[in-house]
């Protein structure tokens, strides 16, 4: 067991920090539009991304805002935000209701700097940078889950408080 835990470690430690999962990809569009090529907009859980369009957008509808959230930041740049992995469909509609963009979104789980504990059945996720600490992810079993979200409302409601003295 020793021997298991020191390869898996060594292995953790093997890997480049904050390198991303592909070369080339980021979590912020590219110039001079995104989502007009065709290919499926992708955006990370818990994280925005900048997300440009070539027209001026002033409908913007995502098909189920439990997956993903669009915020208009002005008329040709939205930020959207991954809420829950899951596959969705991205519109945007100029001011005549022409559509700008009809994508598919894909909201993926972070991967970067995480590790993935698995006993049997039950997955527990831990990120990594560099310290390993419990995280809340999305499919985790529920006593790690509350465990660690516990926790973390408790935090809150400690510095809450002290904000408020």
């Amino acid at each position: 067991m020793a021997r298991m835990t020191a390869i898996l470690l060594a292995a953790l430690f093997a890997l480049p920090l904050g390198a991303p999962a592909l070369a080339g990809q980021s979590d912020s569009a590219q110039a001079p539009a995104d989502g007009e090529n065709g290919e499926p907009v992708t955006v990370t859980v818990d994280r925005a991304r900048v997300f440009r369009v070539s027209r001026p957008a002033a409908t913007v509808i995502v098909g189920n805002p439990s997956i993903a959230d669009a915020t208009i930041e002005d008329e040709k740049t939205l930020v959207l935000t991954g809420r829950s992995f899951g596959v969705t469909n991205l519109i945007i509609l100029d001011v005549e209701g022409n559509p700008i963009v009809d994508q598919t979104l894909v909201v993926k789980g972070h991967e970067t700097n995480t590790v993935r504990i698995y006993r049997r059945s039950q997955r527990e996720t831990m990120a990594c940078a560099p310290v390993c600490e419990p995280t809340l992810t999305i499919g985790d079993n529920s006593e790690s889950f509350a465990f660690a979200s516990e926790q973390i409302k408790a935090r809150n409601e400690l510095s809450d408080a002290q904000a408020q003295q």
